[in-house]
């Protein structure tokens, strides 16, 4: 067990969950469709027992759910949950940041196609006024969940 749980800090909470080797690309697959065991150790050549710990801690952290496919011998597909599907988004970005500045050769791998048709590169934005969230415009303040310990120091004074 990693110390981040320890953390009083979303982020840290959030990257003790899915921040593991391996576990944003087996998020990434799942939801592009690839959802069972053999696929996903062929397509990210992983080890088949790192791949068994990382989709048994995202079925334990409920990020994903086992859905029995075949009963002799039992096996099961990987889906998202409702958790699952709320880290999608963050991994577009993610995927938009790597695009900007780590782009592998030849370009960008995937493009993003918006359910209106278009093509778009994800943007945070502020729900009120619409405007770019960026490191030069967004403040953080301390929240109701705000304590001192580890990790949380900038947001907890004494």
């Amino acid at each position: 067990m990693n110390r981040f749980g320890e953390m009083h800090c979303s982020i840290a909470h959030a990257v003790g969950v899915i921040g593991e080797p391996w576990t944003p690309l087996i998020l990434r697959d799942v939801y592009l469709g690839l959802r069972r065991f053999d696929d996903l150790t062929a397509d990210l050549g992983i080890s088949r027992n790192l791949l068994a710990q990382r989709l048994e801690r995202l079925v334990s952290a409920g990020v994903l759910e086992r859905r029995p496919y075949q009963e002799r011998p039992e096996r099961f597909e990987y889906h998202l949950t409702e958790s699952g599907r709320d880290i999608v988004p963050a991994l577009m970005t993610l995927m938009a940041w790597g695009d900007r500045w780590a782009t592998p050769p030849g370009g960008p791998p995937a493009l993003l196609v918006h359910s209106c048709g278009e093509r778009f590169t994800p943007v945070v934005t502020c729900p009120h006024c619409g405007g770019e969230v960026t490191a030069a415009t967004v403040s953080v303040l301390p929240g109701p969940g705000a304590a001192q310990g580890p990790g949380t120091m900038v947001l907890a004074a004494p």
